[in-house]
């Protein structure tokens, strides 16, 4: 028999190479040169992550054999007994990536065959276009689709929009504020102009990004079906998931959802009940390729499509994870796209590409992706208090961001 390969060291890789800090896990093996690597990127709570890995998984995994993903991820996520919160599953998704990075390369064989092979040649994906004001956004898109872009995501005046009749109370706070009835009317007029000025052939998407409350999203969602949009995203908040049935009766507009998503049971009834039409999560949000695999065989059976979440802060390595499962699954949908700088290229070789729209692999072992870890070192990740994320209403009311 083949002697057994196991994990001989954990590592840790974090870097700031544009705006988000990206957490990388790279596995070493007891077979000299091999190693895989993983996304474990939480750019908010970035410490957290490398503590969790540092302190608690890298004892419990030395040793351990390299071919068992499934029950590595299993005993992982039970072995601190209370399972199923952020810090912990974006720590397990970047062990369990590059689990797979590793099996592949045993193999020689991308990890798109491990799970069964191509359905498609490469992934469709979608750009975000964005400006001040309308306008601004027509010229936006229409410099996507001068790229090849055929989805474009829209957005105006970034998540909430800009709000100009903002009279907040005396000794109001700092924050990001915005006016959710403004941003009703603003960005109705904004799709409305933007379909009106592209036509109908490119398809348009728009991120509510839970901003509004469940009977303003409704009315949202209703208003927008004239502008057939491709999806609206995160229309609700996870806490508000049993609201998608009192969208689903009232509209017409596709729902894609989940970014947010921990736990299984948020994302279990809104595909059994077929109350999205895209299950969008972050995949290291969710513990890695093991659960994601799972999570996209069972939508397939309720015809939902994957739109897995592609930021700045899912790593190059978290992207090229996502590809793999874009390029297997039966019912892809989409994918967000977040074009990575060319700094980005020359820390993560292998990084892929875009063409005319479509994300292409380059068919190189595991997920195909590597890291340069000594210009990696030179961008050092920036402590910072985050100030998008401090959301407020016009009278100062903390919202969600």
């Amino acid at each position: 028999m083949p002697e057994t390969v196991t994990i001989q060291d954990v590592q840790t890789i974090i870097t700031q190479p544009a705006g988000s800090r990206l957490i990388i896990v790279k596995l070493i093996t007891s077979e000299p040169g091999l190693y895989g690597l993983g996304c474990a990127t939480f750019t908010q709570r970035f410490h957290a992550v490398h503590a969790a890995i540092d302190k608690h998984l890298k004892p419990f995994l030395i040793g351990r054999d390299v071919d068992r993903i499934e029950e590595i991820w299993q005993m992982s996520m039970v072995n601190s007994y209370w399972r199923n919160g952020p810090v912990l599953n974006n720590a397990i998704s970047g062990v369990d990536q590059a689990l797979w990075d590793i099996k592949g390369k045993r193999a020689g064989m991308p990890v798109y065959q491990l799970l069964g092979g191509k359905c498609r040649e490469a992934a469709d994906t979608y750009a975000h276009a964005g400006g001040k004001d309308k306008h601004e956004v027509v010229d936006s898109v229409r410099k996507y689709q001068e790229q090849g872009y055929r989805h474009i995501r829209i957005q105006m005046g970034g998540y909430g929009g800009q709000a100009d009749t903002l009279q907040k109370p005396e000794g109001a706070p700092d924050g990001a504020y915005y006016n959710p009835r403004e941003y009703c009317r603003r960005m109705l007029d904004m799709i409305e102009h933007v379909r009106t000025e592209v036509g109908p052939e490119v398809e348009l998407l728009h991120d509510i990004h839970e901003r509004l409350r469940p009977s303003d999203a409704i009315q949202f969602g209703k208003d927008v079906e004239p502008f057939k949009l491709f999806f609206l995203e995160d229309a609700l908040a996870p806490e508000d998931n049993e609201w998608f049935n009192h969208m689903r009766t009232q509209c017409a507009t596709p729902i894609a959802m989940g970014e947010l998503f921990n736990h299984p049971h948020e994302w279990t009834p809104l595909i059994q009940n077929r109350l999205i039409d895209f299950i969008r999560m972050h995949v290291s949000q969710m513990g890695g390729i093991t659960p994601a695999r799972n999570v996209a065989a069972f939508a397939n059976m309720f015809n939902v499509r994957t739109a897995w979440h592609g930021p700045g802060d899912t790593s190059p390595v978290g992207h090229a994870a996502n590809l793999h499962l874009d390029l297997w699954a039966p019912n892809f949908g989409i994918q967000e796209w977040c074009r990575f700088n060319e700094l980005c290229y020359e820390i993560f070789p292998g990084l892929p590409e875009v063409r005319n729209g479509y994300l292409y692999p380059n068919d190189k072992p595991g997920l195909g992706i590597d890291i340069n870890e000594e210009l990696a070192a030179k961008y050092p990740p920036k402590d910072e208090i985050i100030q998008w994320t401090q959301t407020r209403s016009p009278d100062g009311s903390p919202m969600r961001p």
